[in-house]
């Protein structure tokens, strides 16, 4: 169908106002994971969307699998407005965030406007998809599109835990089955793959023994850094291996974790730590793991006394486009690039996302949404993490446009 896209800029500017105060109440309603405690902001976010005039479905993740991802409580939201038969497209966004850290210049919570810019934890990723989403389909509505199909909100709330009891505990339960998803990005691309992730943890056991005598123990920490090394030689040679994807580069290689010890005059009998390997989406998770267990152990091999164990903590598949994903990319860049006025590359992110899940189903899949060119300007993960209101709404726009191509 032909989009009627001064319709569609018509309604969102007249929704404009609303979805600015929406988001400033999702922005001030803490959902930081960890702790990972988002049961109340499911609620508040629920109200939010029933006031819109819409039925929530509130499904409550089990406590025990809660538990099980190293949360305290998770709702997942879905919002279904059918508008004719034809496909469903499920719109994916997260209300969990990082902790906001040290560095602010404005409150965290406080949702504060300066210029045309709004402040806050999970402002940008992704607090905004789910105001650009959710006026996206206001505006479809209010148009009266004439559309043949379904569309989704999936409102989530584990992305920061790795997405098992999101996005993919709503497709392994059945409780949607869509034919196409969209989750969580930035306005100036379309995303149609990113890197995958592995966390190994690293258990490094010796003896302890007193200061005075280290001879008579074997020293984790010694050991520990003869491994550290062996993976920091690993992590030069990731840089010779090139992604094929615009925007992905090359693996890396990160120990971000580390711990062990008992006392300064002990030697220490324990040392744990933990690497995060990203993935270009060129590699295979499984060789992957095993290169790097395959180091620890030749490594370990030659230490006495020592016992090294390694066990994975997680791991995120690489995302690339299934099924024809393509149209789906083509609706979005098209969409995107009326909507700004500017060329909407496709590309690929350095990143792991909630999108591999309905990828790994089998669902073609994207990323779209509002917020800046890159998560550096975003301030992502960052004090004064920060979304520009005129990207919102040109956002909401293009993402209206999209729908209303996809189900024409």
């Amino acid at each position: 169908m032909t989009v009627d896209i001064a319709a569609l800029r018509s309604a969102v500017d007249a929704l404009h106002g609303d979805q600015v105060r929406f988001l400033a109440e999702l922005v001030k309603v803490p959902s930081d994971n960890p702790p990972g405690d988002c049961a109340p902001h499911a609620e508040r976010a629920a109200a939010l969307l029933e006031a819109l005039g819409w039925s929530v479905e509130r499904h409550v993740v089990p406590a025990e699998l809660v538990a099980a991802n190293g949360m305290i409580s998770a709702t997942n939201l879905v919002v279904r407005r059918r508008f004719g038969d034809g496909p469903v497209i499920a719109l994916n966004a997260h209300g969990d965030v990082v902790a906001p850290g040290e560095g602010w210049t404005r409150d965290p919570y406080g949702a504060e406007v300066v210029d045309g810019v709004m402040y806050g934890r999970g402002v940008a990723v992704s607090k905004s998809d789910f105001a650009t989403y959710a006026y996206a389909l206001k505006a479809l509505e209010q148009t009266g599109a004439a559309l043949n199909g379904t569309v989704e909100l999936h409102l989530t709330y584990d992305e920061e835990a790795g997405g098992a009891i999101g996005p993919k505990w709503l497709l392994d339960e059945g409780i949607s089955r869509p034919d196409y998803a969209v989750s969580a990005g930035f306005s100036y691309q379309v995303v149609t793959a990113h890197n995958g992730c592995l966390h190994l943890e690293v258990t490094v056991a010796g003896r302890s023994a007193h200061a005075a005598r280290p001879d008579t123990g074997h020293d984790a920490l010694e050991a520990a850094t003869r491994l550290l090394a062996v993976l920091y030689d690993l992590r030069g040679t990731l840089a010779q291996r090139h992604s094929k994807v615009a925007g992905i580069d090359t693996p890396t290689l990160v120990v971000g974790l580390i711990a062990g010890g008992i006392n300064t005059n002990v030697v220490p009998d324990k040392v744990t730590f933990r690497l995060d390997r990203r993935m270009i989406p060129e590699e295979n998770p499984a060789e992957v793991q095993a290169e790097i267990e395959r180091l620890v152990a030749d490594t370990a091999a030659g230490l006495p006394g020592i016992i090294v164990t390694a066990r994975r903590i997680m791991l995120a598949e690489p995302f690339g486009p299934v099924g024809d994903s393509e149209r789906l990319a083509q609706a979005f860049q098209t969409a995107a690039e009326a909507a700004f006025g500017e060329a909407v590359p496709t590309v690929g992110i350095p990143l792991y996302t909630d999108a591999r899940h309905y990828a790994a189903a089998g669902v073609p899949t994207v990323l779209y949404g509002a917020g800046p060119r890159s998560l550096l300007d975003a301030n992502a993960h960052r004090a004064d993490e920060k979304l520009v209101l005129e990207d919102l709404r040109k956002a909401t726009v293009a993402v209206a446009a999209a729908l209303a191509d996809m189900l024409g």
